[in-house]
């Protein structure tokens, strides 16, 4: 049949150049990932916390609350068992030696006078635990080091000789207070009756003593251990590694520096700072000059 114009047959249009004959896409199906993944993120042997129920190490916190000390609380939490009679003995007496130093220690008069400037508590708190270093702090850490070294065969001379070329203080002994520090007799005396007992090796204390006699030869004043040297013995005797004994330390630390933020916050003192009010810090610098231009 033939068409003509204006006839209402419509002939089929021919197809758009322009147009392409891609194939429609997919939405992709959304990645799932294994709940055992995401619930092991964080997986931890510490603790396990769900609705109505808290256990510490496996325990159930309402069977540890008054029947466990503090002290056996933090061995359980990084050790993972409760400590024998001797461990606690020894752990408890460390941590309650090292609490507090006063006023001149850096880290508690940082938090003093944090507690005067209008922060809170806890971040009084942090800032003198966060002054606790490796100049400050960290000595115990580094006096267990050098007791894993003579532990491991080296001679307590050839540690002092190294150190006195270094021109460098032996962490753990002398103070700069104390001739004596009245922390190390009690503490050493409490590791030697657990080695008596066979509660702890012994090794440690003996590379202390060998130290510091070592220390003390050719010197005619001894250069005796302090708490640091004392815990750090004490820190090593139970096993603890020696980052670990540095923690130990800031944990006890941590309590004097909360009662001296206190003691500040109850006094009600006001941007207390490193002097008091009448006086200045010296200076040394340029005298005083007109600028001229």
């Amino acid at each position: 049949m033939t068409r003509h114009p204006g006839s209402h047959h419509h002939a089929t249009p021919p197809k758009d150049r322009n147009m392409t004959s891609e194939p429609t896409t997919v939405p992709a199906t959304p990645r799932t990932i294994d709940e055992a993944k995401v619930t092991g993120w964080w997986s931890t042997a510490v603790s396990r916390i769900r609705p109505g129920e808290i256990l510490l190490r496996g325990y159930p916190v309402e069977q540890l609350i008054g029947r466990t000390g503090f002290a056996e609380q933090i061995w359980l939490m990084l050790r993972g068992e409760l400590p024998t009679p001797a461990q606690h003995r020894l752990l408890e007496a460390a941590l309650v030696a090292a609490v507090d130093h006063g006023p001149q220690a850096p880290s508690i008069a940082a938090a003093r006078m944090a507690a005067t400037c209008g922060v809170g508590l806890n971040s009084a708190v942090a800032t003198g635990a966060g002054l606790l270093g490796d100049t400050h702090g960290g000595a115990g850490q580094q006096c267990m080091e050098i007791l894993n070294r003579i532990m491991c065969g080296e001679h307590p001379r050839d540690v002092v000789l190294e150190f006195r070329k270094r021109k460098a203080y032996i962490p753990g002994f002398g103070h700069r207070f104390h001739p004596r520090d009245p922390r190390r007799d009690p503490l050493l005396a409490l590791v030697r009756e657990a080695v008596d007992a066979g509660e702890v090796p012994g090794h440690a204390l003996a590379a202390g003593l060998a130290l510091e006699a070592a220390l003390a030869e050719g010197r005619t004043k001894p250069v005796p251990m302090n708490i640091d040297g004392a815990t750090a013995i004490i820190y090593a005797e139970l096993g603890f590694p020696a980052e670990l004994g540095r923690g130990l330390f800031v944990l006890s630390r941590s309590v004097g520096i909360l009662a001296h933020a206190w003691e500040e916050y109850e006094g009600g003192a006001r941007i207390k700072g490193p002097l008091p009010t009448p006086l200045l810090a010296g200076y040394h610098g340029t005298p005083p000059r007109d600028l001229e231009r």
